[in-house]
């Protein structure tokens, strides 16, 4: 799965970066790893026609870019306000994996660029709350947490990016979900995990914030 192993990465990358990595180890572990995703690509014709295939679908609609096209085709019909909740006419067999990797279109189709736009100001919205508690972390000296929704706030982030992206035409087709949106147990299943561990670590700093300025408080009152 190559789409994965791509956001797998970056999210690792992402949070050996944060976590203070020397810049020279980062270049060379960032730099090999495009070297060996390239290669995976280049020596895989299969892969590359996917790779490639996004840059003008329009000249294979029937073949390498028939999902693209249909999606783009999805995506026009929604025009401003959409056709209406439920009234896709893609979904209807037009468009591959509309349910899964090709989620936004349908959605584009049906609540049309107004709708669109506020779903990825939702997307942005709860990525910048993660890591805004991501940083409440660092500055606690609670690093681990900190770090810990770093990579989970980039990985949503990550797979959110990547299927709007594909789904537009501005990136190369891959089988990502669109987090909280796409059909599927398992994605759904740890999106939700993901943002209780999200949660549980605000909780845990408000506790013990909570906790610090009581104390401080208490020690002032004592000492006046």
């Amino acid at each position: 799965d190559f789409g994965a192993a791509i956001v797998l990465l970056a999210t690792a990358l992402t949070m050996l970066f944060v976590a203070g990595a020397r810049i020279r180890d980062f270049v060379v572990f960032f730099s090999t790893a495009v070297v060996a995703m390239a290669a995976l690509a280049i020596t895989s014709p299969y892969r590359m026609k996917r790779l490639t295939g996004f840059l003008d679908p329009w000249s294979d609609p029937f073949d390498s870019g028939f999902q693209l096209t249909q999606s783009l085709i999805a995506i026009g019909r929604g025009e401003w306000f959409g056709v209406g909740l439920g009234d896709s006419v893609q979904k209807l067999f037009y468009l591959p994996e509309a349910h899964t990797d090709f989620v936004f279109a349908v959605f584009a189709e049906e609540f049309g660029l107004l709708g669109s736009l506020l779903l990825i100001a939702l997307f942005l919205a709860l990525l910048w709350r993660i890591f805004k508690l991501g940083v409440r972390a660092a500055d606690a000296e609670r690093f681990f947490e900190a770090y810990m929704a770093i990579g989970l706030g980039t990985w949503l982030g990550l797979q959110a990016f990547i299927n709007v992206g594909v789904n537009m035409g501005l990136l190369p087709t891959k089988g990502l979900t669109l987090p909280l949106i796409s059909s599927g147990g398992s994605s759904m299943l740890m999106t939700l995990i993901a943002l209780g561990i999200v949660l549980r670590i605000k909780y845990e700093l408000d506790r013990d914030i909570g906790v610090y300025e009581r104390n401080s408080k208490s020690l002032r009152g004592a000492t006046a």
